[in-house]
């Protein structure tokens, strides 16, 4: 399979991971839950990681590939401040764990741009 068919089913795979992480270890996700947004931090914590599972489905299929792939690209930006909570809250920890947090703020870039890819290259096949 050519790199380029592989693209979405490794995101699609990233994504059902990182979704069922939040169902199997929701704790560290609730913690980065943003305190203004409203409702219990771990009900956030479920409908983000229903969510990348959703969209790991849609990537996988190529008939919903496009669509799946332009709302991961907005749902990577809609989690950011997540990460940056998550970054904040971190910075008093030891240093591995610190740079942990300050490395995932960068990544929603790339995050984004392969997203978006994904969907330009699902434009140009039937």
């Amino acid at each position: 399979m050519p790199r380029s068919q592989r693209s979405p089913l490794l995101l699609a795979g990233l994504l059902a991971t990182a979704g069922v992480a939040h169902f199997a270890a929701p704790r560290p996700f609730d913690a980065t839950i943003p305190r203004a947004l409203p409702g219990r931090p771990r009900t956030w914590t479920y409908a983000s990681g229903a969510a990348e599972l959703a969209l790991a489905a849609g990537l996988a299929l190529p008939r919903t590939r496009k669509a799946a792939a332009l709302a991961s690209a907005a749902f990577f930006v809609a989690v950011f401040p997540a990460n940056v909570k998550m970054a904040a809250d971190w910075r008093h920890r030891p240093t591995p764990q610190k740079t942990a947090a300050l490395a995932r703020l960068p990544l929603q870039v790339p995050l984004v741009l392969w997203a978006r890819g994904i969907a330009r290259a699902a434009e140009v096949r039937p």
